[in-house]
């Protein structure tokens, strides 16, 4: 029996390091979400994208477009105005352009 009770604890305890290295994959980003088509007007947008605009404290502007998910469908589209957030998610280059998937996304008071 105790070496069940090693077993398990030997397996729950794999199971959560390789939880916390999936997480650690994952970035936090603050910034603005915007419509790259209506309110950003990328020459190149030929339909609504959400994107996430985010300003470093060295005035860096960052660009991240977010990826179709439960999250960003979830936290819903914003197209003329913009909504300040806290997005969780993946980051990846696609295109020239740097992608998030969204797992977790939180409206910011501004």
């Amino acid at each position: 029996m105790k070496n069940i009770a090693k077993v398990g604890l030997a397996l729950a305890l794999a199971l959560g390091l390789a939880a916390a290295v999936q997480a650690g994959d994952e970035t936090t980003v603050t910034g603005k979400i915007m419509c790259a088509k209506c309110a950003l007007k990328k020459a190149d947008a030929e339909k609504c994208q959400d994107v996430l605009v985010s300003k470093s404290e060295d005035g860096k502007v960052s660009e991240y477009y977010l990826e179709k998910t439960a999250a960003l469908e979830e936290f819903g589209h914003v197209c003329q105005g913009e909504k300040t957030a806290v997005v969780t998610g993946k980051v990846s280059e696609k295109d020239g352009k740097t992608w998030i998937a969204a797992s977790k996304m939180v409206e910011k008071a501004s």
